[in-house]
């Protein structure tokens, strides 16, 4: 753990005071006259943020390197964008810690230090990609945290074997157990739900699980994972990405999902998709509901969008929940940072003495001014210690 003082910084929208860092904590806010030993910063008069949280990707499926992808694989179809991801994959030879570690330091360079990876498990990379993202974890601890899911994209239930590689998966360390639209991928939800909850169980991990499924098939697969959440007393331990059928019409029905949420403390993530309806984080927090975000998968053979940057994700955020005023950006920023950090059952990450020091350096008149022009930012801390400058890390990407 560094020591390190940052001067002349403004904390939020406050006024310009200095910050003490020490043994990895924030351990004084104010003005400080004193001439010490400790390694000195100047933010020149730049808006402290705490650091941020990428709580949804896939480190593993980034293209970032590579020339650029010409895509032939619409939208439409998700099971066709898994077996062309599948087979490219294969074709283009791809290095699993290579592209996660350009992936985690490009996403730190723009001032995240966690990050929540969803990593590919199937018969034909088997831990090839675990193992990748892993190794990329162990060499950039000091950078960037990352959780890894133990993910079946390919399907769990009509591709054999992919269970007995999960459970490997897990004894080889995976931070959680991943699973994936059990009626529209596999079609069969309760082969896939009593899997992925079994080895959850068998190894005392919790779940983090892809629910695309819109409407009233998703408000079943939702109801069926929270049945088994409440069955096997894993209240806290379960986390749902995407959650479109939040997102319907019926409010009724939608309220009735979010309470069984609340009770059962199951985090939300959300990409603010542009394209497909979502939860309402208006909605989440009103119930207490814990709520993250993420880029997902960025430049990779799904489609060619996305940097890393989650404070331009907390934009879309903004964008996707009519968030207007500068108080309601805050909300946007915090599911992007502290309450993204929460949501991955993290300590908070905030600008108060005792927290952890992480935190970032961005330009701007006020926060919201911050968000919404992004521009690169002049310094990301990790638990004190200086991890970028000016947008870039300073570890050099492979």
């Amino acid at each position: 753990m560094n020591n390190l003082m940052i001067k002349n910084l403004r904390i939020l929208d406050g006024e310009p005071t200095d910050l003490l860092i020490e043994n990895g904590r924030i351990a004084k806010i104010a003005p400080d006259q004193e001439a010490g030993t400790t390694p000195v910063e100047d933010a020149g008069g730049c808006i402290a943020i705490p650091a941020l949280t990428e709580a949804h990707t896939h480190l593993d499926k980034s293209l970032l390197g590579y020339p650029w992808y010409h895509n032939d694989v619409g939208g439409g179809n998700l099971m066709a964008m898994i077996d062309n991801e599948r087979q490219m994959k294969t074709r283009l030879g791809m290095d699993p810690h290579v592209q996660s570690m350009r992936h985690a330091l490009q996403t730190a360079g723009y001032g995240a230090t966690l990050i929540r990876s969803h990593v590919d498990i199937d018969t034909t990379g088997g831990l090839r990609a675990l193992e990748g993202v892993m190794e990329t974890a162990e060499k950039l601890a000091d950078v960037v945290e990352i959780q890894t899911v133990a993910f079946p994209q390919s399907g769990l239930m009509i591709s054999p074997g992919t269970a007995e590689l999960l459970d490997d998966a897990l004894r080889m360390g995976a931070d959680l157990m991943g699973g994936l639209d059990p009626c529209g991928v596999d079609h069969d939800p309760k082969g896939h739900l009593d899997t992925i909850f079994a080895l959850a169980d068998k190894h005392g991990k919790g779940i983090d699980i892809h629910l695309h499924e819109r409407g009233e098939l998703g408000a079943f697969s939702m109801e069926q994972t929270l049945d088994r959440a409440e069955a096997l007393g894993m209240k806290g331990m379960i986390t749902i990405s995407h959650a479109f059928c939040l997102g319907m019409p019926d409010q009724a029905r939608v309220e009735g999902l979010l309470e069984r949420l609340a009770a059962l403390d199951v985090a939300i993530m959300t990409t603010a998709p542009a394209s497909s309806p979502a939860p309402l984080v208006k909605q989440l927090q009103a119930h207490g509901i814990r709520i993250g975000s993420g880029n997902d998968g960025i430049q990779d053979t799904w489609g060619p969008y996305g940097n890393g940057d989650m404070l331009e994700r907390a934009k879309f955020v903004g964008l996707r929940n009519n968030l207007r005023s500068d108080k309601e950006m805050y909300q946007a920023l915090d599911i992007c940072a502290g309450g993204g950090a929460v949501a991955m059952g993290k300590e908070r990450r905030t600008l108060e003495v005792g927290a952890p020091g992480d935190l970032v350096l961005v330009e701007g008149v006020a926060v919201a001014h911050a968000i919404v022009s992004h521009t690169p930012r002049k310094l990301v801390v990790k638990a004190g210690r200086v991890t970028a400058r000016d947008g870039a890390t300073l570890i050099e990407a492979p």
